[in-house]
């Protein structure tokens, strides 16, 4: 018995010793060795819809923006050599015989389904010709129904029946973030889509209008956009795309498009009675700076300076002088030169007005009949 329990003994010293051998030097014959993770990826879920796409609100949008084509009869040919007689020798007189023409492209935005198109009147002015392509590759002759050059505001109508008309948004609720798409023909390429965001509201004093209230956009906006339509993440029109700044003449992140407010309102008036009728009290005016205030000496940097007053005007008439501070029209306050423009063409003409006035840091109230504003002078190229 002591023999057999001897030999057990021995028998297990080995073993261990031979187990710890192994475990030492070849750990993966005993399955002790690093393990392998396996990772399970889950295959990706597919919606109906990204939350990344406005494919939904261009496409409620792109048929009811069209390209506009124009030509009109160039004032003169400027050829070089058109009074050389050589020339003229060699070649003849064709060119007498067929008159050169400048054409030039842009955008606009079908606004009822009977034809009315809403565009820039710097794309349409001076034509003599102008033709409209659909969406659907569909072209027509259009005509001028009105437009207003203080806005760059214009209305062209086509007469075809059951168009796509756009959606008009509310541009006064936009805010600076939103997402806003722009449509358009640029460079004549054809109908395209671009997207970025408001930059900025109530933008003015750039010299391009007028009247202006700018919306800022980062959605690149090129030469052939103007006219086209601003819209929403949903596809509604919040704006007239109008103009850009650039110093390559394409885009560089800064565009401008009218408010769909303001060019609905101008829209109106040109649909119901041919143009648009603004008040006017016949004056000059320029902001309020610090320095200005300060010397004379007004509480805060607001209102418009009078630098000058129409002669017989309504103002003159009124007793309003050079050096007077417009503060104030019909409880309405005036904020700088740009608001009071504003506020003065939306009264209407041969009602009266009551004006508060600073004069020799006195404040005066004054009464004046609203007078017609006159048209604009032709552009001269």
């Amino acid at each position: 018995m002591r023999k057999l329990w001897l030999i057990f003994t021995q028998t297990v010293t080995i073993s261990l010793a031979l187990l710890l051998v192994i475990q030492t030097f070849k750990p993966d014959l005993l399955g002790a060795g690093p393990k392998t993770l396996t990772v399970h990826q889950a295959e990706p879920t597919a919606t109906a819809h990204s939350v990344n796409s406005y494919s939904l609100a261009a496409h409620k949008a792109m048929p009811a923006v069209v390209n506009i084509f124009t030509s009109k009869e160039a004032a003169e040919n400027t050829h070089p050599f058109m009074d050389d007689p050589a020339f003229r020798q060699f070649f003849g007189d064709q060119f007498d015989d067929q008159p050169q023409r400048e054409n030039s492209l842009g955008s606009g935005v079908i606004v009822s389904p009977d034809g009315l198109i809403l565009t820039n009147h710097h794309v349409i002015e001076s034509a003599d010709e102008i033709e409209v392509a659909l969406a659907d590759g569909r072209t027509v002759p259009a005509k001028i129904v009105g437009s207003d050059p203080e806005t760059d505001l214009a209305v062209v109508k086509v007469d075809m029946r059951n168009l796509p008309s756009i959606t008009f948004g509310r541009s006064e609720q936009l805010s600076v973030g939103d997402v806003v798409l722009a449509i358009g023909n640029p460079f004549g390429v054809g109908q395209t889509v671009t997207q970025g965001i408001v930059s900025a509201l109530g933008r003015n004093h750039l010299g391009i209008n007028t009247f202006e209230n700018f919306i800022q956009t980062d959605a690149p906006i090129n030469p052939g956009n103007s006219g086209g339509a601003l819209i929403d993440a949903e596809g509604n029109l919040v704006g007239i795309n109008s103009a850009i700044y650039s110093r390559s003449g394409g885009s560089m992140g800064i565009g401008f498009a009218i408010p769909v407010s303001l060019a609905k309102q101008i829209m109106d008036q040109i649909v119901r009675q041919g143009s648009v009728t603004r008040g006017w009290i016949g004056i000059e005016a320029q902001d309020i700076t610090p320095e200005l205030a300060e010397s004379f000496k007004l509480k805060e940097a607001r209102g418009a300076l009078i630098a000058g007053v129409m002669r017989g005007g309504p103002a003159d008439r009124a007793g309003v002088k050079p050096g007077d501070i417009l503060m104030g029209i019909n409880n309405q306050l005036v904020i700088d030169s740009s608001s009071m423009l504003n506020v003065i063409a939306a009264l209407k003409p041969g009602h009266q007005a009551n004006v508060k006035i600073v004069r020799n840091q006195a404040e005066q109230t004054l009464t004046i009949v609203i007078g017609k504003r006159p048209k604009p002078e032709p552009r001269r190229d």
